[in-house]
This record gives structure tokens, C-alpha cells and sequence, in this order.
């Protein structure tokens, strides 16, 4: 057992943010990995009474992350870790050879880590530490499992000085009777009514309107609670921030009533259309007030969620009373824009929420509502960032993470309108997953589509002159060139691949449809050997952009003099093609062939300035008679010998962003 001072037994971040990256990529919970541990499971040999060896530790990692081989060095790390847990000394478990760690310790540790409601994660830890299994949780069960979130807490970067106090007074009034014991109904109540607890068990969505969505938060600069008005301290994430609407507490405050949040609809259909400011107290220190135009002093002024006009508290009923959204009325549903309907009403054409609510959306008068998506797993943490901006710049109900379920309650809420957009952040992937799920929908109409790309790549992005990749600008900036695109229709095709031996093992086929590109040989790096043209790839384009900005097709010579071509017809004629621009709208394919990798690299710096055309058609036949690396939209696989059939599908609506001014410096097109 290494001892307490033993300075190996401890994480860095770097350890953690490790660690965290191996969770993201894990779809399996704690509870269904442990079971394992359990007599008759495939790793009970592990078990030596309620500790497992270090062999059965690093087959819980591996199992639990999903993967074939975890680092030894940072498993022993880990094992070392675990080791410096107090041991109960009234255990009479055998150690094994070698030491052991408890498997309830690691179990409750990566349990507050991984997603999931609080509830069940309670419920969970309740039942980890109940070793007698009689339903109560005694004092020390009770310390443990806060020593357990409190070591989760450290390495998530709270400041856990502060953290400690406010869990030991949870624990202390959970225990209704004074009994000494908590009963399970009284664990998961106490901690259902913890703020604190929550955001560390990582609560994703607000129950009722008006309450805040909590995160831990890191100032950089003198910062004051909500609550009692005092400086928030500390050298980790000294407070919590409600991420809608910016208002902030220290930990212990959050419990004692915060104001509430703004609101997100309305009660009944008599408030629709009465746009009253909704004012909540902020750090309005340095602004002026739109009144009197003086500035306001720390935690003396009023800020109204929705169209960001503050004021002093002694101004608040002077001025226009009625707020107009400020500059991003084209884009918000303000509260007074959404209704809360009855169920005895017809739903029939209404919108139920996730959250239960069943609500009726009416815009204001000439405004574009934008339905927003995100994928917090794209672009690292970027994902994650804008995901709070923008609920906190629009109404949350208008922002969806697609890791809740995916596109489909946010395409549902939004069904009946017939005048709004659609923001999807994220990479080609995730557009193509919204794609997808607007074909599945029944939807009145098929909105226009703007890209925020996050992460690498994005071809689709590039080529409606959204970017490689969002840098990190003001997301206002991209909301007003939002409302500056324009429409434009993209041709998005059908693929069947059809083996020539069903029995011959083959990975399976990504996608069913193309939005971007098809290419065989191109991709991963391996290429094919099309002797009689001395070519190694073949890329069929829907867009001009591949691999992260390859344009393969290349500039046109003579871009407006191209003669009119029948629909079905095949151009392979040489010189016709050197006239023909690629154009993402015109239910057309073009099909370019590489003569080697060096070429594609040459393509992709610029040195070359594209590949060979070989033809442009409507749809294309592929005969292959041996096993290939192909890839569509990014996504490779290895195809045995087969039969691949491309055909126009529909067309999208996407949306355009204009050309960027020389002298624009916010984010690079």
C-alpha cells in the first residue's frame, strides 16, 4: 500500500485530461462494467473479496474505455492512484499479491466522470457503498463517497476548499431523523436539492422554466455573487454560472434562492406578443446605463436577457418598456413568441418538448427564427463553448446538443413553421447526420441550412464560404452574416454498393448517401492501379472542395461559355471539359482521376492546380474486380469486388455566406 505522502500516487491534469478523452470515445456505464467483477462474471478470477488486483484494474479500463490496449505506465499510474484511498479497517477482504484497490472506489470515481442524470448516478453511488445491502448509508459509507467526489471535483478544476463544506452540510441535513444513518430515499432527495452536487454529477437540463442551468466557473477578473454580493475566491472555478443568462453565485449561495433565470415561453396564448423586458441582476461594472448614460456600479444595474440593454435598478421604469430583441431580433423566439398550450387542447399540430412542456411557437412579425444544432464532441471543447454561447445569446429552446437525442426534438418543436433557419455546428459529418434526419422528417417545409464547421476538414463549409473552421470569433458576427447569405440548392446523391459474393467479408458501407465526394484509392493513403490510364485514384465530385480545401476539378477556362448539355448526357470529350465549372446545383457529377499520392499533395499546396478530368454525368456505374480502400464524404472502408451505383437523390437547402471582404478579420473563409 504506498503510503499517503507518496507523491506517485497522485494525478496531474494532463493525467485527467487523458483521461477524459478516452471517456468521451466510451459508450458503455460504470454499472454494467462492475458486473463483470460479480461471481459468474468474466472477470470475477479479479476479485479478491471487495478489491480487485492489478491485472482485473486494467481489464475494467479497457472493458469501460472501450479499447484493445491502455497505456501501462498511465494504468499503474492509476492503480497507484486508487491504492491511496483510506482502506476500511473493518474489511476482511484478502489483499492480492501485489495490492488492491477497491472496485467501489474506482466504480463511484468514474461515475461522477461519465454523462448521465443525477438521479440514477445517486442511486447508483448509494448502492455502491451500501456493502450490507440494508438500505442505510452509515457516517463513514457517507465520508467515503464525498472523498470520492471531492477527488473527481479536484481534477475537474473546482476549487474544493470551498466544495467540502457544502457537501458535508448536505449530508447533514439529508438526514431528516438525526438518525446517524441515511435511508436511500433521503440520499437521492438531499442531493436533488443540492446545486452544487448537481453540476458535479453533471446535471445537462433545467426541470422548469426560470430555473438556471448551473456550471463551475473560472473569473479572471474580480467577480461578485448574486446572492450575498461578496467577491467570489478561490484559485480554481471559484463559482457557478447559470449558462443563459450569466448570472453567478458562490457554491453555497446557490442553494439559498437565487432570483431566477429569464424566462423561456409564456404561460397562455393572452401573452403572446407582449414584449416586456425580462431584467435580471448583473455585473453591470464599466456599462453604461441606456437611460441616464452613467455608469453603473458593481451589482447596481439590471441587464434584460433579450436584448442585452442594461440599466440602473432607479431607471429600470423610465424608457420604452417593451423590449424589441435588440440586434438579433431576426434570429430569437423571445419568450412571448412561444405558449404554453393545455392538454385538453388539440396537440395534434403542436409542439411537445423534451422537457415535457406541450408549446405552440408563433415568430415575430419578419423575423427568421434560427433552430440551432450543436455537436459538443466536434472540434474538442469547442463544441462545448458554443454550445453555451448560443444559449445564452438565443433562447435555449431554440439550441439543441445533439448528444440529447440527436436532431429529431428540435426538427419536431420547430415542424410547423414555415419561415426559419437552421444553424448546424460542427464537422461535414454532422451535416450530413441533419441531412439525414430532415429526409425522415415531416416537415412543412425544408429550411436553409448555415454551417458553423468546427474541427478539421469541412469541405461542405469551405465551399459555401462558411471556413475550414470557426477561430473562436464573436458569434453575433456570425448570426448578422447569417441573415446576409443567401440560398442555394445542393445536389446530394444516392450510392448502392452491391458485393459480387455477399459471403466475402467486407467492412461495412459508411454512408447511403453522398453530399460531398466518392473516391476509390484516394483515401487513407492507399491507392489502386488503373493500368490502362496510369492512374492510383478516381474521385467522383458533388462539391469542389476534398480532403480539407483540395479543389480536384480545378479552375474552368471558359466558365461562362460552356454549351447546353442534356440532362443524362456523358461528357468525356477533353476539351469540352476544360470549359465546364463544377456547380453544386446542377443534379451533375464530375469524375477526376490522380495519378499518385504526389500528385494529391501537390493538388492540396497548391503546386498543381488539379487532378485529370475524365467526365462529367448524372449518374455513374462502378464495376471493381478486386478489394479497394474507398471513402465517401471522409468516411473510408475496404470494399471487396462489387457493383457501385450513384444516383441523384434530392437537393438541399443550404445557405450561402457572402463574400468575405478583403479587410474582414474576424474568422478566416
Amino acid at each position: 500500500m504506498a503510503s499517503p505522502d507518496d507523491t506517485e500516487g497522485s494525478l496531474t491534469p494532463v493525467d485527467f485530461i487523458q483521461l477524459q478523452h478516452y471517456m468521451e470515445y466510451s459508450s458503455l456505464r460504470v454499472k454494467d462494467v462492475i458486473k463483470e467483477f460479480h461471481p459468474g462474471g468474466r472477470l470475477a478470477r479479479h476479485t479478491f473479496g471487495e478489491c480487485i488486483d492489478a491485472v482485473g484494474f486494467n481489464l475494467f479500463l479497457k472493458t469501460y474505455l472501450e479499447v484493445d490496449v491502455f497505456p501501462a505506465d498511465f494504468c499503474e499510474h492509476l492503480f497507484r492512484y486508487f491504492q491511496h484511498v483510506e482502506q476500511d479497517g473493518s474489511t476482511k477482504s484478502p489483499l492480492p499479491q501485489g495490492g488492491g484497490v477497491f472496485l467501489r472506489d474506482v466504480s463511484c470515481y468514474f461515475s461522477v466522470l461519465e454523462e448521465g442524470q443525477p438521479r440514477e448516478k445517486l442511486e447508483f453511488t448509494f448502492k455502491l457503498y451500501d456493502k450490507d445491502c440494508n438500505g442505510l448509508l452509515d457516517s463513514s459509507e457517507v465520508d467515503r463517497i464525498i472523498t470520492q467526489m471531492m477527488r473527481a471535483a479536484d481534477y475537474l478544476g473546482w476549487d474544493v476548499t470551498e466544495l467540502r463544506p457544502v457537501l458535508k452540510d448536505m449530508m447533514t441535513a439529508i438526514d431528516v431523523d438525526d438518525s446517524g444513518t441515511v435511508t436511500l430515499e433521503e440520499w437521492v432527495k438531499g442531493g436533488m436539492n443540492n446545486v452544487p452536487l448537481l453540476v458535479l454529477l453533471g446535471l445537462k437540463m433545467t426541470e422548469r422554466d426560470g430555473q438556471h442551468i448551473w456550471r463551475m466557473k473560472h473569473y479572471n477578473k474580480p467577480t461578485y455573487c448574486g446572492v450575498c454580493q461578496n467577491m467570489l475566491l478561490g484559485l480554481g472555478k471559484q463559482g457557478l454560472c447559470c449558462t443563459c443568462c450569466k448570472y453567478t453565485v458562490h457554491n453555497q449561495c446557490a442553494n439559498k434562492n437565487p432570483e431566477s433565470c429569464g424566462r423561456t415561453f409564456v404561460k397562455s396564448k393572452m401573452e403572446i406578443s407582449v414584449a416586456s423586458h425580462d431584467w435580471i441582476k448583473a455585473d453591470c461594472k464599466s456599462s453604461k446605463c441606456q437611460i441616464c448614460h452613467k455608469k453603473i456600479k458593481t451589482l447596481a444595474g439590471r441587464r434584460c436577457v433579450w436584448c442585452q440593454e442594461m440599466r440602473h435598478v432607479e431607471c429600470l421604469l423610465s424608457g420604452l418598456s417593451s423590449c424589441e430583441c435588440g440586434p438579433l431580433r431576426d434570429h430569437i423566439l423571445p419568450p412571448w413568441a412561444i405558449y404554453a398550450v393545455s392538454k385538453e387542447e388539440d396537440t395534434s399540430l403542436l409542439n411537445v418538448t423534451p422537457d415535457g412542456h406541450i408549446l405552440q411557437i408563433v415568430p415575430l412579425p419578419d423575423t427568421h427564427p434560427l433552430l440551432v444544432f450543436v455537436n459538443p464532441k466536434s472540434g474538442g471543447k469547442q463544441g462545448e463553448r458554443v454550445l453555451r454561447k448560443f444559449q445564452y445569446l438565443l433562447n435555449p429552446r431554440q439550441v439543441y446538443n445533439l448528444s440529447n437525442g440527436g436532431p429529431a426534438p428540435g426538427l419536431h418543436f420547430f415542424r410547423n413553421l414555415r419561415d426559419y433557419r437552421i444553424l448546424v455546428c460542427g464537422g461535414d459529418g454532422t451535416v450530413g447526420w441533419l441531412l439525414d434526419a430532415i429526409d425522415k422528417a415531416d416537415l412543412q417545409v425544408h429550411p436553409p441550412i448555415a454551417v458553423l464547421p468546427l474541427g478539421t476538414g469541412n469541405d461542405l463549409a469551405r465551399c459555401l464560404r462558411w471556413g475550414g473552421g470557426y477561430d473562436g470569433s464573436d458569434l453575433r458576427e456570425i448570426l448578422r452574416e447569417i441573415e446576409a447569405s443567401k440560398m442555394v440548392p445542393m445536389d446530394r446523391w444516392s450510392v448502392q454498393v452491391i458485393p459480387d459474393d455477399p459471403r466475402e467479408a467486407g467492412d461495412p458501407v459508411p454512408y447511403e448517401i453522398i453530399n460531398n465526394y466518392f473516391s476509390i484509392g484516394v483515401c487513407c493513403g492507399k491507392y489502386l492501379d488503373l493500368s490502362s490510364m496510369s492512374l492510383e485514384g478516381i474521385a467522383v465530385l458533388n462539391i469542389p472542395s476534398m480532403h480539407g480545401g483540395s479543389n480536384l476539378w480545378g479552375e474552368s477556362k471558359k466558365p461562362d461559355g460552356v454549351p447546353e448539355v442534356e440532362p443524362n448526357e456523358v461528357i468525356t470529350d477533353p476539351e469540352l471539359l476544360k470549359e465546364i465549372s463544377q456547380d453544386m446545383s446542377d443534379r451533375r457529377l464530375e469524375v477526376v482521376g490522380l495519378e499518385g499520392a504526389i500528385e494529391m499533395g501537390q493538388i492540396y499546396t497548391g503546386l498543381k492546380s488539379a487532378g485529370r478530368r475524365l467526365a462529367q454525368t448524372s449518374q455513374i456505374t462502378i464495376r471493381t474486380i478486386k478489394a479497394l480502400p474507398m471513402q465517401i464524404d471522409g468516411e473510408p472502408w475496404m470494399q471487396p469486388p462489387c457493383t457501385i451505383h450513384i444516383t441523384h437523390k434530392n437537393q438541399a437547402n443550404m445557405l450561402m455566406a457572402a463574400p468575405t471582404k478583403p479587410s474582414s478579420f474576424f474568422h478566416l473563409k
